[in-house]
């Protein structure tokens, strides 16, 4: 029997030892200890895996799932180590090899992944979450037409993966040469849906491609059914007003932001890890080096909207107290895991900036203002969170032309106007504000074109 620990979209499997009719103590241990872990009761099934090492050294299964667990609670090379123990033990294991490759991929170690990957098909040819987190890896690498035959491959193993048919179109969108390869994704999208009719962001990637291809009643409908089967879903009804079929709101509203990232949080870092064009932390965090002393762990640092915790490690060198706050409680768990922060905290970002007075000497926010239309509330709260002389530095997606606008696109995001964009920092009280234009990611293999934000708040001499 197999048994899932819900981690990320590349199935972490933890598979129960065959049983047996005098059953070892370390067998009853392991058992309770692989419980604990798909409940998510890591200290737990931390202490209950180290007991089987005490009770059997050595054993395979307890050093591979320990070494999925120490991942998990970011301590990564730790666990790296405790999988490459197991399989010297057991060396055919596919499902530890492709554990192993999932920690090389979310540590950005693509070439490692790969290989590990192959490792698991070698010896598991029908391992079809192996073949899917290949595709990924190649698609990362910039190597799209293997990607693209993993994918066919991994469809014709397992015709009825609807997770696979999913990733098959964001791969044809996002690599997209021609029309045809946005209509591919459009069938693709469907057959997901198909076959696994819960698998909403199957509806909402589907809705995508329609608009893209102009098909925009379409894809007004796609959303319009959805509501009618789930009328309190938010996820569609920003959506339905992202498309045109109704009022833009003003911001994108709480529920849609939590339940969107909540639902993508265990696969965030993987749809960005396909898109090595995104580069908001390290373009924000090279915006602030120009301004800020030489990195001294001298300045209390927030990353508003921290999400999985891409920031942590590039603000870290500068920060005395590094935290982060985000809405999507998903997000935070991943952030935890990954560490870097004295703090995480779930919270709604303009509430909690309006708590903080005079806290902060840094705010940073990567993609996190784009679910804003007006930037008024949140910026005056920004500016009332730092210390005199503190800076904030943010990424928007850019609206083209001179007047004072916020709009609110298709992606289910808002693009703003140059002109908003001062006047908001300028209304709230900010000063020494420096504007620059940049891609930071891509959108259906199109470079998205962004602002880098920063300015200061005046009345003190702190920063450059």
């Amino acid at each position: 029997m197999s048994k899932r620990v819900k981690r990320n979209a590349a199935s972490v499997l933890v598979r129960a030892p065959a049983a047996t009719v005098a059953v070892p103590a370390w067998r009853t241990v392991l058992q309770q200890a692989m419980q604990a872990h798909q409940a998510d009761d890591l200290d737990t099934a931390e202490r209950l895996y180290r007991e089987v090492l005490d009770l059997r050294v050595a054993q395979p299964d307890a050093l591979h799932y320990l070494g999925v667990l120490c991942h998990q609670r970011g301590r990564s090379d730790e666990g790296v180590e405790l999988i490459r123990t197991a399989l010297q033990g057991t060396p055919k294991h596919p499902d530890a090899h492709n554990n192993l490759g999932n920690i090389h991929k979310e540590c950005g170690r693509l070439r490692e992944a790969e290989c590990c990957y192959r490792k698991a098909l070698e010896y598991g040819p029908q391992h079809h979450n192996a073949l899917s987190n290949l595709a990924v890896v190649l698609e990362a690498q910039q190597r799209p037409q293997e990607a693209f035959e993993a994918y066919e491959k991994l469809l014709k193993l397992a015709p009825g993966f609807a997770q696979g048919y999913y990733l098959l179109g964001l791969f044809l969108r996002n690599n997209a040469q021609n029309i045809e390869h946005i209509e591919q994704s459009v069938n693709c999208f469907r057959e997901a849906y198909a076959r696994q009719p819960r698998f909403v962001q199957a509806l909402e990637a589907l809705s995508v491609s329609l608009y893209t291809l102009g098909r925009k009643e379409e894809a007004k409908q796609v959303y319009r059914d959805w509501l009618e089967r789930d009328p309190d879903n938010p996820v569609p009804r920003h959506m339905l007003a992202a498309c045109g079929g109704a009022e833009a709101p003003v911001r994108a509203d709480d529920d849609y932001v939590r339940d969107t990232f909540d639902s993508f949080a265990d696969s965030f870092d993987e749809q960005l890890l396909k898109n090595l064009d995104y580069r908001a932390p390290e373009v924000l965090a090279a915006a602030l080096a120009a301004v800020l002393p030489a990195p001294a762990a001298s300045l209390d640092v927030l990353d508003a909207g921290c999400g999985t915790g891409l920031c942590a490690p590039l603000l870290r060198p500068y920060a005395r107290q590094l935290a982060g706050v985000d809405l999507s409680g998903g997000m935070v768990r991943k952030a935890r895991q990954r560490g870097g922060y004295d703090a995480l905290e779930v919270a709604e970002l303009t509430a909690y900036l309006q708590q903080q007075c005079r806290a902060w000497d840094v705010v940073l926010s990567a993609d996190t203002l784009v679910y804003f239309g007006e930037l008024g509330v949140v910026l005056a709260a920004a500016h009332g969170a730092l210390r005199p002389g503190g800076w904030v530095a943010f990424s928007l997606e850019m609206e083209e032309g001179e007047e004072d606008r916020a709009t609110l696109t298709a992606s289910g995001r808002y693009r703003h106007s140059h002109c908003h964009v001062v006047h908001a920092l300028e209304q709230a009280g900010f000063d020494d504000i420096r504007i620059t234009e940049d891609s930071l990611r891509k959108e259906f293999g199109v470079p998205v074109r962004s602002w880098v934000v920063l300015a200061r708040r005046g009345d003190g001499p702190q920063g450059a």
